[in-house]
């Protein structure tokens, strides 16, 4: 018997949909394109770029509203991501830049600081924003559902995943995306870890600090904003961890130590009594004795642990509290071996294309996909985040819709002037910097074609994520990067030289600045293997770097177009057939230097 694609496709989800029915009993799974884990930040703004292309969808939230996150985190209530109300500028993507806490949306009365004014805001204000936005675009949310055993379910011709929620209720998805973040306390596995406080249960009461002698375990923004909130109140605060600090300043990285929350090194090296050690806590165990806590060293049987008196360790502590960050937690997925190769793994297992390696069908959005680019950009964050959920909306329409990525076709006369307004406006370059890339298409009819904010790390598989046809193309990678030598533990960022100032040296530039990337063709798999950790791009044919700028304007017509429009023409010069590249009314965001741009640049060849 043979059978048409429509039966055979009918009769291939009714095998699957009866093997549902076998596995969970349930004789009517609710069913939609796309489920959502999690109504926080992450799975919201999935959400928007879902429901704005019109999509059966629905966002699955475990609490009773959108960003239950915030209802009690960060303990101590005060945000530490920018809400920069004034830059100067009225560009609303520009003003992006410097404003961490919005989601993405097409209505300014969406943007946070229209809900506060604040440098730095309480907790309690996201959680209003983020409420606000789901009910402001109607986003569909099924509240009070908390999803569990998380699985694929296979058919003759596609695969679908299947969950269910604590009341029994089981849905069917074509696409499931994870947008729970990570929530759950890691908790070292050391005897008497039950002694110590945890973050997520710790005391607001000031007088249950007073004249107590405190350790905090943990050295990151959560344990030093806990040190904040209490030091003036203890007789010492002693922080433990396993590290050097590692400050937001040398690193780049908005994930470590920020200025807002060190506090408490001032009384350190200033010898007020409280100070910073360096142990690994695994090796340790915690006792009680005599009514106070210890810190001791755990050594193996048959060892011996040799105390010398003038050990830190043998100080008495009241409180010992822990303050050991998040992570993913796995328990919602019928086997933790889908997602992660153990139950603590921080992270689950992810592709750069924010896609499980293991189950087909089921995708990662916002912290829990920071993996991509941890320690390396900004998507472990509000900032980062709105802009790969940006990207994977784009890669779920060209992989389940055949809705190529957007894209603009432009004359190569005008590509020195596209690329100086985006590095000088473009906010998802700016906050994903080195993994987000404008990639731009060159061909010999003089014309090209300008792809904005593709994840770099996926380059080499560019024509499979967009549907974009890179054949017989020459290729341009746009990042905005750091220098090289300019980001870690114990890097001076502050001194004399730390800035280059003559085009001549640019490629010395430490500070965030624009790099062009030139390919002679799309980088291939093999290319990719070439390439360092730490560089965002295989090697390229030619790189160009623009000058770094005190005020991150790159537009000076001699320091910074000039340079650019000749690398382009003598890398290019099969292409170009004019002299002069038009930098035309383009540039009419930028009033401070809008008499430099609207000139024309005009190369000698």
């Amino acid at each position: 018997m043979k059978y048409s694609d429509t039966t055979r496709m009918e009769y291939s989800f009714g095998f699957m949909f009866v093997g549902f029915l076998l596995v969970t009993g349930s004789a009517s799974p609710i069913e939609h394109d796309y489920c959502v884990i999690g109504a926080g930040p992450a799975g919201l703004q999935i959400g928007y770029f879902l429901h704005k292309a019109h999509r059966n969808y629905v966002i699955l939230e475990k609490s009773s509203s959108a960003g239950s996150f915030y209802t009690k985190y960060p303990i101590h209530r005060k945000l530490i991501s920018i809400n920069k109300i004034y830059t100067g500028r009225d560009n609303k993507e520009y003003n992006l830049r410097h404003d961490w806490n919005s989601l993405l949306s097409d209505d300014d009365r969406m943007l946070f600081k229209q809900f506060s004014r604040q440098m730095f805001p309480p907790a309690d204000v996201m959680v209003t924003y983020l409420d606000s936005y789901a009910r402001h675009f109607n986003l569909t949310i099924r509240y009070n559902t908390e999803i569990s055993d998380i699985h694929s379910l296979h058919g003759y011709a596609s695969t679908k995943i299947g969950m269910k929620d604590q009341n029994g209720n089981n849905y069917l998805c074509r696409v499931t995306i994870v947008a729970t973040g990570i929530w759950k306390p890691r908790i070292p596995d050391i005897p008497g870890h039950e002694l110590m406080d945890g973050y997520e249960d710790l005391s607001l009461n000031a007088s249950d600090y007073e004249g107590k002698s405190v350790m905090i375990l943990g050295r990151g923004n959560s344990a030093f904003e806990t040190a904040t909130a209490i030091y003036d109140k203890t007789n010492f605060v002693h922080m433990v961890g396993r590290h050097r600090l590692r400050f937001a300043w040398e690193t780049h990285y908005v994930g470590d130590l920020r200025a807002v929350n060190n506090e408490l090194l001032d009384t350190y090296q200033l010898k007020s009594l409280d100070g910073l050690l360096e142990y690994d806590i695994n090796d340790y165990k915690v006792v009680r004795q005599g009514g106070h806590l210890y810190l001791r060293e755990n050594p193996p049987p048959g060892s011996q642990w040799e105390e010398y008196d003038n050990d830190p360790l043998l100080t008495p502590y009241d409180k010992i509290i822990r303050c050991l960050g998040f992570q993913f937690d796995s328990s919602i997925f019928r086997k933790v071996s889908d997602v992660a190769s153990r139950p603590s793994q921080k992270y689950p297992f992810i592709d750069y294309d924010y896609r499980s390696p293991v189950v087909d069908g089921l995708y990662f959005t916002g912290t829990i996909a920071h993996s991509l680019d941890y320690r390396q950009s900004a998507g472990g964050f509000i900032h980062g985040f709105r802009y790969s959920a940006r990207v994977l909306s784009k890669i779920l329409n060209w992989r389940y819709h055949q809705e190529r990525w957007p894209s603009e076709i432009l004359p190569l006369s005008n590509l020195t002037t596209a690329i100086i307004r985006r590095v000088n406006e473009a906010s998802g370059l700016y906050q994903m910097f080195a993994y987000l890339g404008d990639i731009i298409l060159l061909s010999k009819d003089e014309l090209c074609e300008y792809i904005e904010e593709y994840p770099v790390k996926l380059i080499h598989k560019f024509s499979e994520v967009t549907g974009i046809d890179t054949r017989n193309k020459q290729v341009l990678v746009v990042l905005l990067q750091y220098g090289e030598g300019f980001h870690g533990p114990e890097e001076d960022v502050f001194r004399v030289d730390r800035a280059a100032t003559d085009p001549e040296y640019a490629d010395y530039s430490n500070f965030l600045h624009p790099v062009v990337h030139y390919f002679q063709e799309i980088p291939k798999e093999q290319n990719i293997r070439r390439k360092k950790w730490s560089h965002p791009l295989p090697p390229a044919d030619k790189v160009h770097h623009v000058l770094e700028d005190f005020s991150a304007n790159w537009d000076r017509p001699l320091t910074h177009i000039k340079p650019l429009d000749v690398f382009l023409r003598r890398t290019l010069k099969d292409l170009y057939n004019i002299k002069c590249a038009s930098s035309t009314n383009m540039f009419s965001p930028y009033s401070i230097s809008s008499k430099s741009l609207d000139s024309q640049h005009c190369i000698a060849t």
